[in-house]
């Protein structure tokens, strides 16, 4: 029986932020007179309430909401913000997956969040090699497959799997994310392992989306007993 560790997963982000400046202007005046609310649009902004009703446009607020087709997503309103933003989050930084059996798979997750807004999508790949011990390392599954007890192997994906056992998670968009898994990791119960792949990314601006990396680690007769580790690089580049 050999115990496996999973060491902790380091982060570099690809991105830009672009910060604007704020211009702040006063009411017309003069010694004589001075206009009171006076403003740029469509009009009706003041003066649009009265005891039991109030227009949308009064708060300010001009055609705020989200539309989207396949290629694109406009936010509109004062409520969105003008500036590229990438944001990237390791939610587990330390997976474990315990004691290793050549008779039966061990697996364990870990979860990242990237959310991404005014920019064209993002891509997020990954980094590293399979976990090693004493200058032994397990075999990386290059190609898609189903766990294989009793065979060395060490492979991802990033959807829920009912086999070998019930364990990971599909991404989770919430109201507004447009993340998706790249094709090669989004089959549950197979997995796989390349280093440099690309396995998550969205297309266009994108709310929050958490996503769940599923790991497997099978083991031979003869795989050498003892600590096995690695440390896994998550590169999440925005697309503008």
């Amino acid at each position: 029986m050999q115990r496996a560790t999973w060491a902790g997963v380091s982060l570099a982000i690809i991105g830009s932020v672009l910060v604007g400046q704020f211009a702040y202007a006063v009411d017309p005046k003069s010694a004589n007179y001075q206009i009171d609310g006076s403003s740029v649009g469509t009009g009706g902004l003041y003066g649009a309430t009265s005891a039991n009703y109030q227009a949308n446009s009064s708060t300010g607020d001009i055609a705020v909401g989200s539309s989207s087709s396949t290629n694109f997503q406009v936010d509109s309103g004062t409520k969105t913000p003008h500036a590229p933003t990438l944001s990237f989050a390791v939610n587990t930084t330390n997976a474990q997956f315990g004691k290793l059996s050549p008779t039966q798979a061990t697996t364990t997750t870990s979860s990242f969040t990237v959310s991404n807004y005014t920019s064209y999508g993002y891509v997020v790949q990954i980094y590293g090699s399979p976990p090693t011990n004493a200058g032994h390392t397990l075999t990386a599954m290059t190609t898609s497959d189903i766990s294989k007890p009793g065979t060395e192997q060490f492979g991802i994906n990033l959807v829920a799997n009912t086999s070998p056992v019930s364990f990971g998670a599909n991404p989770d968009n919430g109201q507004f994310g447009f993340g998706t898994v790249d094709p090669n990791y989004n089959v549950a119960n197979n997995f796989r392992y390349v280093s440099g792949d690309t396995i998550a990314s969205a297309s266009k601006s994108s709310g929050a989306t958490t996503y769940t990396i599923s790991y497997l680690v099978n083991v031979g007769g003869f795989t050498p007993g003892g600590t096995y580790s690695t440390d896994e690089t998550l590169v999440v580049t925005g697309t503008y």
